[in-house]
């Protein structure tokens, strides 16, 4: 049976949840879940609902027949197949762990992706991603050559039709014009230590000075480095005991796991951009159930 969802952002009022549910259920579609917040702060509604349609209506009926009750609100809406898998370019460049963890969570069906293309500005992962049947372009980055290194990226996004790009620790900043022709569209991950601990040996100067917590950060990309809206963060605790490469070790797990629930957050549209934070509602019942086990 078909599972869709709907999603909804608009001034804050009463009476949207009841348009919202009365359209459904005259259309004959029974919601699953739902999830709303209102931002007091900003005036801004979001919402998101899992429904299944019992009557054979479609998805593009449904967005078609919304216009109506949606213009009073000033609704910007969106009705989306939960069974369609989107369409991802991951970018890596020497550190693979993010790389591997998203190619395993992707073909078990934990990710409800498909991996188009992978991207790097080296070698070192080039076997692995063909050995999963999965295009590698190798695109050195330089001063000189930026642009047109760019340009190759974008056209691999689009020749393939990707929504979106992964940055599994690809150590390359993005130029400003491929931010903003990119917003919303593109998620990086990094460390946490910012910006205490700068540098090629962040966990060097973490364990130096004695830090009891590992963290990750996966957010938008914008062009203020580092700085983009975040979707997940998560810590691990370290002690005195650990050397800097347990560390490391530690916080490429940490990195690994964050980087892909805000994959899956993403691709199950359940982040709503609101300013420069987002909207980050949980995931409904069976969104981590795996397709097979390995």
């Amino acid at each position: 049976m078909s599972k869709y969802c709907l999603t909804v952002t608009c001034p804050s009022t009463r009476g949207i949840v009841a348009t919202i549910s009365t359209y459904l259920a005259a259309n004959g579609c029974n919601i699953t879940d739902s999830s709303q917040f209102d931002d007091l702060a900003t005036g801004r509604f979001f919402m998101r609902m899992s429904f299944v349609p019992e009557t054979g209506v479609t998805l593009q009926e449904l967005q078609d027949g919304m216009a109506e009750a949606a213009r009073p609100f000033g609704m910007t809406y969106g009705f989306h197949d939960e069974r369609r898998k989107e369409k991802v370019v991951v970018m890596v460049s020497r550190f693979g762990h993010c790389l591997n963890d998203l190619l395993y969570r992707s073909r078990i069906g934990a990710l409800p992706i498909e991996i188009v293309a992978v991207i790097s500005n080296h070698l070192d992962y080039q076997k692995v991603v063909v050995n999963q049947d999965i295009p590698f372009y190798c695109i050195r980055v330089t001063k000189e050559n930026k642009p047109q290194a760019e340009a190759q990226i974008l056209s691999v996004v689009e020749d393939t039709g990707a929504e979106l790009i992964v940055l599994a620790r690809y150590m390359q900043i993005l130029s400003d014009t491929m931010c903003r022709k990119m917003s919303g569209r593109i998620i990086n991950i990094h460390h946490s230590f910012l910006p205490s601990f700068k540098g090629a040996n962040p966990y060097k100067q973490a364990h130096e000075r004695g830090v009891k917590l590992i963290g990750a950060t996966s957010h938008y990309v914008t062009s203020d480095l580092d700085e983009g809206p975040i979707i997940e963060q998560d810590t691990v605790r370290v002690t005195h005991a650990q050397s800097p490469e347990d560390y490391v070790s530690l916080g490429r797990d940490v990195e690994a796991q964050v980087l892909s629930r805000a994959v899956h957050a993403h691709v199950h549209k359940r982040v709503f951009l609101n300013g420069d934070k987002t909207v980050v509602f949980p995931a409904a019942a069976g969104a981590f159930a795996s397709e097979r086990m390995g």
